[in-house]
């Protein structure tokens, strides 16, 4: 017999393939410093242990979560004097800028979009405003008729001499099938896709997608406006099409020195995402307004050494005194999130919990019922919309409001690049509340029923894949 056929040889090859792939895992989380939930990590050894043929690669290609913190003393403030009071809400940019994030930045001009239809035209509006420049990152750029018009609209924009950029995810280019960029790579316009699906996988980026929608017009002038939120670029997220209804979302526009902010994320992006070495965001640590003002740029993702919207969710749930509103599609939070809006559920805060009764993804339907009826059993109202909800809005008594792009799902929260606005003022905050109430008039609470044995069974199946799907 030969001896590569016989069971001892085939047995310590095996012994040999699994010790080499436990040792990769190892030495990769070390080396990158990678920081995962205990979970994950398990969940990873485990299955490099049972299928290490499929799991090495598997791991190799979408295990990376987070890069090294860029070399240098960590940021540290220094905690206010104990004479001194706390100013209401301050907590709230105390702890962005303990998390790397800038300093609260003037704005003005804020528009929050009441619809789909208005959120479209003030779309147009910025971009036929543009005269000096555009920068644009987003997931999804629909193949219909917004994605036409805005593709028509930018390389017009190009031809007139404006220059235009172009940053789309790689993945949900792949996902939608964006319209044809030809036009406005001949029009002078430049395109770049983030992480293209099938880039080498030992970049260890497959899994990391950039989440984050920015329009950013006329960065470098006094005129510089941003338009941002949950909305990707298709007709479902506007007016609908083909006499289907247009989903519920939120976006907002504004003008302003917070607008840099947004402008030297999209560089920093823009750069990596050309593979060009990218600079650690350094910003600057006065705060120039007085408490209670202005907005932050909340930058989520690998390129951030902490989880930051998940750290600032988590001490917003610990400090709020009387409500936190949240409106989101998908509620797959970690144990961490979960427990901090129980508790602030138990000692008498209102948590309100607003989401779709039915999204468009089955799984994260699926998954959320455990979480739901966990936070109910606390005291939390949930909210069932009957459309579809695509919106990002957290809001924390009068003193903040998050909005964005991060769902509330470990995707959001621990892999993929996201951006949130964090508005510390109050008028604006309670403009973001009265949002928030518009779209709940139409939704009904209920109190969520626990699943029998097999669908709790079939519940932490999906929650154990959950975290790296």
């Amino acid at each position: 017999m030969f001896p590569g056929l016989t069971l001892a040889y085939w047995l310590t090859l095996h012994g040999l393939v699994t010790l080499t792939a436990v040792l990769v895992y190892v030495i990769t989380a070390h080396v990158l410093q990678q920081r995962r939930h205990p979970t994950a990590a398990i969940a990873w050894v485990l299955f490099i242990l049972l299928i290490p043929y499929v799991a090495l690669p598997t791991f190799l290609t979408f295990g990376s979560r987070k890069q090294a913190r860029p070399r240098g003393q960590p940021l540290r403030l220094a905690p206010p004097a104990p004479s001194d009071p706390e100013p209401e809400g301050s907590w709230a940019v105390q702890t962005a800028l303990a998390l790397g994030q800038g300093t609260p930045a003037a704005f003005d001009a804020l528009h929050i979009h009441a619809d789909g239809s208005a959120a479209l035209q003030a779309l147009w509006e910025v971009i036929n405003g543009a005269q000096h420049s555009i920068a644009l990152c987003t997931f999804i750029i629909g193949r219909d008729a917004v994605g036409h018009a805005l593709i028509e609209r930018l390389s017009a924009k190009a031809r007139a001499g404006v220059r235009v950029r172009l940053m789309i995810d790689g993945l949900g280019r792949l996902m939608a099938g964006s319209p044809s960029m030809r036009p406005l790579i001949e029009a002078g316009g430049q395109v770049t896709r983030f992480v293209p699906p099938l880039h080498s996988p030992l970049k260890g980026r497959s899994n990391l997608r950039d989440h984050r929608k920015m329009l950013i017009a006329d960065s470098g002038q006094a005129t510089r406006r941003l338009w941002s939120g949950g909305r990707n670029l298709a007709s479902e997220y506007f007016e609908g099409e083909s006499g289907t209804h247009a989903w519920h979302d939120l976006s907002f526009d504004l003008c302003g020195a917070v607008v840099l902010q947004a402008a030297a994320l999209f560089e920093h992006d823009w750069a990596f995402a050309n593979g060009r070495r990218v600079e650690a965001l350094h910003p600057n640590m006065s705060v120039d307004l007085p408490p209670g003002h202005g907005a932050q740029l909340i930058a989520s993702g690998p390129d951030q050494f902490d989880d930051t919207v998940h750290a600032l969710l988590i001490t917003a749930a610990y400090r709020a005194r009387s409500r936190i509103a949240l409106i989101t599609p998908y509620f797959v939070p970690d144990t961490a999130l979960l427990m901090a809006l129980c508790m602030a559920a138990r000692r008498g805060v209102v948590v309100d919990l607003l989401l779709p009764a039915r999204s468009n993804h089955f799984l994260s339907d699926l998954a959320r019922r455990r979480a739901l009826c966990t936070l109910a059993a606390a005291g939390g109202r949930i909210w069932l919309a009957p459309q579809m909800l695509h919106a990002k809005l957290v809001v924390v008594d009068e003193v903040l409001a998050l909005a964005g792009s991060a769902n509330l799902d470990s995707r959001s929260l621990f892999l993929n690049y996201e951006l949130m606005m964090a508005f510390h003022e109050p008028a604006v905050v309670g403009r973001f509340a009265t949002w928030f109430e518009t779209e709940q008039a139409s939704a009904q609470r209920t109190l969520p029923k626990r699943p029998g044995l097999f669908g709790d069974m079939a519940d932490g199946l999906v929650l154990w894949l959950g975290f790296q799907l």
